[in-house]
């Protein structure tokens, strides 16, 4: 029965999709069976993002409503055999039940070892949508204060799901700006937000569309946090002790 995850954010802009769909590249690179299921009914762009909306024939709300089996709306990913999306379209008056969209995931449950849930950013009714679907939760923020505030909101009510694991990806992170203090560190979002750090995820342009199919360090090592639960990239010696071999270097010039 998979593990069904929920990537959510504060606010929008923070690389919330980015990160959700890298994590599921790289659980399926890594032999693991990966759905990806867009509950972001506003801009729905999970499929864009993976690449196959134009493969998609059918979507969640056709699930739903009963123009389709719930199998029948998983697009399987042309380069991943083990990836699948679920894709969503723009709801705009129909109200979808978290309970209608939990009924079509556990359908499809037992044919994977993940399902992410990209789920719209903020705390409104689409929010609890997708974290009621959901046993775990992992928290996109980037380190900016706007960011962090939304953020700490969404925190609080994770805490309240009672989820089985609560997770913290820092994301576009600028090691310049850390050595000069212009960003809080990872640490101390963790201690602010309250939630376990395990991935920090630099700022780089190759991370985005155009090569979102996760070539970066930060993206494997979440992904092996979620496979095989190995600690977070920072523990591990990568990008922080890259940042802290650059401060020693500035100290000693």
């Amino acid at each position: 029965m998979a593990r069904k995850i929920v990537v959510t954010s504060g606010k929008g802009g923070v690389g919330k999709t980015t990160v959700c769909c890298n994590l599921a590249v790289q659980l399926a690179k890594r032999g693991f069976r990966v759905a990806v299921c867009d509950l972001d009914f506003g801009l729905n762009n999970v499929d864009v993002v993976l690449g196959v909306e134009h493969l998609a024939l059918y979507d969640v709300v056709d699930a739903v409503e009963g123009r389709c089996r719930p199998k029948q709306a998983l697009v399987q990913h042309p380069q991943y055999p083990t990836l699948y999306c679920l894709a969503s379209n723009r709801v705009s008056e129909r109200y979808i039940s978290p309970q209608a969209v939990r009924l079509i995931l556990d359908a499809v449950a037992p044919q994977f070892d993940f399902i992410l849930i990209d789920s719209p950013a903020g705390i409104e009714e689409g929010f609890h949508r997708a974290a009621s679907c959901a046993e775990e939760a992992l928290l996109v923020t980037t380190p900016h204060i706007s960011a962090m505030r939304d953020a700490d909101r969404v925190a609080g009510i994770l805490k309240c799901y009672r989820f089985k694991s609560v997770g913290l990806a820092v994301n576009l992170v600028r090691r310049d700006f850390v050595r000069r203090g212009e960003i809080l560190q990872p640490k101390e979002i963790e201690t602010a937000l309250g939630i376990p750090l395990v991935a920090v995820i630099p700022e780089e342009d190759k991370l985005f569309l155009e090569n979102v199919m996760g070539r970066s360090r930060a993206f494997r090592g979440l992904a092996d946090h979620y496979a095989y639960g190995r600690p977070a990239e920072e523990e591990r010696g990568g990008f922080w002790s890259s940042l802290r071999r650059g401060r020693r270097g500035e100290g000693k010039r």
